[in-house]
């Protein structure tokens, strides 16, 4: 639902509190909230609908990363703006430990909430610490937690392969009890073949072990930024292809952009606008690779020259009404 126009949510003004209340603040204004409009002990009508209003607001508030990532959205947000359309790929390289809780029910939050943090929790799980306390105590060590992001990269990268820096922004606690995201830079080897949707793991770079623990790890899980060119479906590519009148109606042999570089197409006569052409393994290399597509537009001239005029009337005085509008049972 990321893109599509939803109600804002201001969850600080449902709580009750300001923008810089500190995790214990927003905890306590929950509690007393919770009470207020608990469904058994509540009077109000409209008691179960505010429960859980501020069960919503306190899911996303009460987790530093979910509170920064929020925060970082409501800077495009004004009050009395009406329907509210996130940015496409919001949290792009924000880095998330943890999804859903285990013990919340999300089934009455609001569209706004799954648009934002519903990828978060649909069939991916990740562990919050790797061990037990129990663990700690008798081994002397508790595994650090694994992290996940959503981060984006050229399509080319995807058919060569490369090593980029990616930025991704950590969230950290203050002295006041109130997170902040933080950037740090890795530089991440980029697979030949990766495709969207793949998650590449970072070895030992999520969160810190305790005690002798090791490092948990990080999962990044790949988009692709927009082409100016290409559509991605999977491994293959699509392209739409502008081709001349006079190179549908003969043919001919031209150049085709890809990825990884141009090829020769051939044109085959008679070409209709929308006719679909296949390369076969030029798409995303993998095993198989994908396929590239494209689709023939034919792109006529906006302005034409007294001698094309005059060419396009004798074709005309030769070639008469569309004969392909005969179907249509019009004279």
């Amino acid at each position: 639902m990321v893109g599509s126009d939803v109600d804002y949510k201001d969850y600080y003004q449902i709580l009750g509190v300001d923008k810089k209340a500190s995790q214990s603040e927003i905890k306590k204004a929950y509690r007393k909230l919770a009470r207020k409009y608990h469904p058994d002990l509540s009077k109000e009508s409209d008691a179960e609908e505010h429960f859980k209003e501020v069960g919503e607001a306190y899911e996303v508030l009460k987790d530093p990363e979910k509170r920064s990532a929020y925060d970082q959205l409501g800077l495009n947000w004004k009050t009395g703006q009406g329907e509210y359309q996130p940015p496409p790929d919001w949290d792009a390289g924000f880095e998330f430990h943890s999804g859903y809780s285990a013990n919340t029910d999300h089934a009455g939050f609001s569209d706004f909430f799954e648009s934002l943090f519903g990828q978060h929790g649909a069939g991916v799980q990740y562990s919050s610490m790797g061990s037990s306390p129990g663990e700690f105590e008798s081994r002397g060590h508790v595994q650090g937690q694994d992290s996940h992001a959503h981060v984006f990269i050229d399509l080319e990268d995807a058919y060569k392969g490369a090593t980029r820096g990616l930025v991704l922004q950590s969230t950290e606690m203050d002295s006041d009890g109130r997170p902040h995201a933080k950037p740090r830079t890795l530089h991440v080897k980029i697979p030949k073949g990766v495709k969207e949707g793949q998650k590449i793991r970072l070895q030992g770079q999520g969160s810190p072990g305790l005690g002798r623990g090791k490092a948990g790890d990080l999962y990044l899980e790949i988009g692709f930024n927009p082409h100016s060119l290409y559509k991605v479906k999977g491994r293959d590519v699509f392209l739409e292809l502008p081709i001349s009148a006079w190179e549908a109606a003969l043919g001919g042999k031209i150049k085709v952009p890809t990825p990884a570089g141009k090829v020769d197409l051939r044109i085959p006569a008679g070409s209709s606008s929308g006719k679909r052409m296949r390369l076969k393994g030029r798409g995303i290399p993998s095993k198989p690779n994908g396929d590239f597509y494209l689709t023939l537009q034919i792109m006529m001239p906006k302005r034409l020259s007294e001698k094309e005029k005059s060419l396009y009337r004798k074709l005309q005085k030769c070639s008469g009404a569309c004969k392909a509008r005969d179907r249509l049972g019009v004279v």
